[in-house]
């Protein structure tokens, strides 16, 4: 009996053991899969990392590239690069610059696209990284209907010849794409002028602002509200319903836009493709969008025109925004720190 109670207990000892070494084979073979898969997940993680950031860099870059308004910069750093040397512009461009820095606080600029946009883009850049509203008349009228009373309840089919920038000659198309420009700007500033956190309007700004066909939209929105406005102007002054702005009368004293169509073949359809502005059509923007237009004219230094406000005659409860330009032709934005 004891040697069968023997022989039962080793043969359940070296059953155990048996087990215990295929148990032990099994856990080590799980290790090291389980250590294996670990570190595959590790480096998988790590190059998911890394391809994130590599196309989070590129993407970065992308937008920077396609910024038609560049983020900020050092003003007085700006104006070293520019304009180095010992010539007298060269000069008197940095006196004009520090005297920007020493007296109007001006600390920074952000650099705006060189071409003959420039000046609607630096203004609209403004009123929607401030959150403007839209102006007064704006919020009485709906904007998506003025090519459609100007071309059937004005009768002006010349709006045809109208030009969006490059593009000299639209023709029976005018009128829809007219309708889509309106469509964008009346959009984009609503969503702009909504959004109350500074930071997330200025990410929609980037954005805006890095897509060359929806802001040429808005450019040429703006342009056809200044055509408008002529036109209503132009039939005020003729049936001498009610005054109009002094500003109208300085724009129809010009040879090259007596009258609305002249304004639109000699000036309107210029602009985005070989003009900017001139000084009467900033007086005009400024009166249209309800902004107070403040120009720091750099090559004016040191002359009353140094300082110029778009319209001269202003609303008190106007927004301000301010503008920078060496040669009245291409702008920057200026940007104030106490």
């Amino acid at each position: 009996g004891r040697h069968e109670v023997w022989s039962w207990k080793t043969a359940s000892k070296e059953s155990l053991c048996l087990m215990w070494q295929k148990v032990k084979v099994q856990l080590m073979l799980s290790m090291s899969f389980l250590t294996a898969l670990f570190w595959y997940c590790r480096r998988l993680y790590s190059f998911l990392a890394q391809l994130l950031k590599r196309w989070s860099n590129y993407l970065q870059r992308q937008l920077i590239r396609n910024l038609s308004v560049l983020p900020e910069v050092d003003l007085l750093g700006y104006s070293a690069r520019e304009w180095k040397g010992e010539t007298k512009q060269a000069k008197q461009m940095r006196e004009a610059y520090e005297e920007l820095f020493r007296s109007c606080h001006i600390k920074y600029l952000r650099q705006v696209r060189r071409d003959n946009y420039s000046v609607v883009r630096a203004v609209l850049f403004q009123i929607f990284s401030q959150g403007i509203p839209f102006p007064s008349w704006m919020k009485e009228r709906d904007i998506l209907k003025l090519p459609e009373k100007l071309l059937y309840s004005q009768g002006c089919n010349w709006i045809q010849q109208y030009s969006f920038g490059p593009e000299r000659y639209t023709g029976p198309n005018a009128f829809g794409k007219l309708r889509k420009c309106m469509e964008a700007l009346k959009t984009n500033w609503a969503e702009m002028s909504a959004t109350r956190d500074h930071e997330e309007r200025g990410s929609m700004c980037n954005i805006l602002f890095s897509d060359e066909n929806k802001e040429y939209k808005l450019y040429e929105a703006i342009k056809f509200i200044m055509l408008y406005e002529v036109v209503e102007a132009y039939e005020q002054i003729k049936s001498r319903d009610e005054p109009v702005h002094n500003l109208f009368s300085l724009l129809f004293a010009r040879d090259s836009s007596s009258d609305p169509l002249s304004f639109m073949m000699n000036h309107l359809n210029s602009i985005g493709d070989s003009i900017c502005l001139d000084q009467v059509e900033l007086f005009l923007l400024g009166y249209l969008l309800e902004v107070k237009i403040r120009v720091y004219r750099l090559h004016r230094f040191n002359t009353e025109e140094f300082q110029v406000n778009y319209p001269d005659e202003y609303r008190r409860e106007w927004n301000e925004i301010s503008l920078l330009t060496e040669d009245d032709r291409y702008y920057h934005i200026p940007l104030f720190r106490t």
